[in-house]
């Protein structure tokens, strides 16, 4: 697959801090790609805690169900990760690939197969080749180090065009705590848990449950609440790691209040990783935030933002710099949820275009128009009739997507 620019709509790495308790680096396996890192390892000392999310697709890949057999024990020493393969429908070799690759890092750590999470990314129904994985992580493992951030960043992606991190510094009770995460994403991106791969890391001190009820919690806002092209990976999920090393005071609850400040740097942190997402989804040249209010439910109001959100129509239409209301007005009708054209109000960058059914008088499409010139678009709808409301954001869909999409496995 020839290269492809770097999203217009890219952002820069941020600097990058160390996670006491965890040594990570990427090398060269030669999976798919050519010139290019495309395997990753992270090591975690012990007593390393662990949650994850995983995709609902009913066809999840072999390292998907690797993970979510291990996951209830709670207890993390490393994590592989390659890209280029998906090691998806690969039938017994492909759960051979996950024994073998699980078994040499084990035995590089010196830890159980069963504390050592796995994942794939790229093309699906290709036999992942366990020899170029294991003969590669002795190499791999010896090179690890406290910062090695970047190059894990680096050697997950597949069709990004830029590297995803975020990180935050907070404090649990009196003590510093740092919170630190990559992720890839670029197509095949729908909220449904988790159409990407990504991986935060904290040195605090937190038990299992704790973790995963943060995570559940704090995907919702983000990973769970974002959409490219309305399809769901096969292959994807989010981990959150915490090394313990912090030292903070003990905390037994997810509702205790010493967790305050940590859930809000969690969540920007997950948040801001999905939205690079966004920004650099497949051929994307504007990122758009879609905000639903006045629905019948939450619930409700979710699968009508959706709606507008996956509409080819009105992605294009953003694509193109167009204010076409009308789109939003069929994607709001098309839900399936409780709408009365006659209470609808719709709204672009601010300026309401359309309310009580009918375009607003006097409504003066220059202040519009300047906003889709823009790269970043907002787009509102009231639907008048309760007080449901969710927020999704997208991308908008151009010929770039087909050009990638059309070429992938070439």
């Amino acid at each position: 697959m020839p290269p492809v620019p770097v999203s217009p709509l890219a952002r820069p790495l941020p600097s990058l801090g160390v996670v006491a308790g965890i040594c990570l680096g990427a090398v060269a396996a030669g999976i798919r790609y050519k010139g290019r890192t495309d395997l990753v390892m992270m090591t975690f000392d012990e007593g390393t805690t662990v949650a994850g999310v995983f995709t609902r697709t009913l066809c999840p890949g072999a390292p998907v169900e690797w993970c979510r057999d291990i996951l209830p024990a709670g207890r993390a020493r490393a994590l592989v990760v390659n890209a280029g393969n998906a090691n998806v429908f690969t039938g017994r070799a492909g759960r051979e690939t996950c024994d073998k690759t699980a078994q040499e890092a084990a035995r590089l750590i010196g830890c159980g197969p069963d504390e050592v999470y796995l994942a794939s990314t790229g093309v699906i129904g290709e036999v992942l080749p366990s020899g170029r994985i294991t003969s590669a992580l002795p190499e791999l493992y010896a090179s690890l180090s406290e910062d090695g951030w970047e190059s894990a960043a680096r050697g997950i992606m597949t069709t990004d065009t830029f590297p995803k991190a975020a990180v935050r510094r907070t404090t649990i009770g009196d003590v510093p705590v740092i919170i630190q995460g990559i992720a890839k994403g670029s197509g095949m991106i729908a909220p449904d848990m988790a159409t990407m791969l990504s991986y935060v890391a904290t040195d605090a001190a937190l038990p299992a449950p704790v973790l995963q009820s943060l995570l559940s919690e704090g995907v919702t806002g983000s990973f769970n609440s974002i959409t490219v092209d309305s399809d769901t990976s096969t292959s994807d999920m989010v981990l959150l790691f915490a090394t313990g090393k912090a030292g903070n005071p003990v905390v037994k609850e997810a509702s205790d209040p010493q967790l305050s400040a940590f859930r809000t740097a969690l969540n920007e942190v997950l948040l801001e990783l999905a939205l690079m997402v966004v920004r650099d989804g497949e051929g994307a040249t504007h990122q758009i935030e879609v905000t639903v209010e006045g629905a019948v439910s939450d619930a409700s109001a979710r699968k009508i933002a959706r709606s507008i959100a996956d509409s080819p129509l009105v992605k294009t239409a953003i694509a193109g710099g167009d204010a076409n209301w009308g789109r939003v007005v069929m994607a709001v009708g098309k839900a399936g949820e409780p709408a009365d054209r006659d209470r609808l109000s719709v709204s672009i960058g601010g300026v309401t275009i359309a309310r009580d059914g009918a375009v607003v008088e006097g409504y003066d499409e220059t202040p519009v128009v300047e906003h889709m010139k823009g790269s970043d678009i907002s787009v509102s709808v009231d639907i008048g009739l309760g007080e449901g409301r969710a927020r999704l954001w997208t991308c908008d869909l151009t010929h770039g997507y087909i050009d990638i999409n059309g070429s992938y496995r070439s």
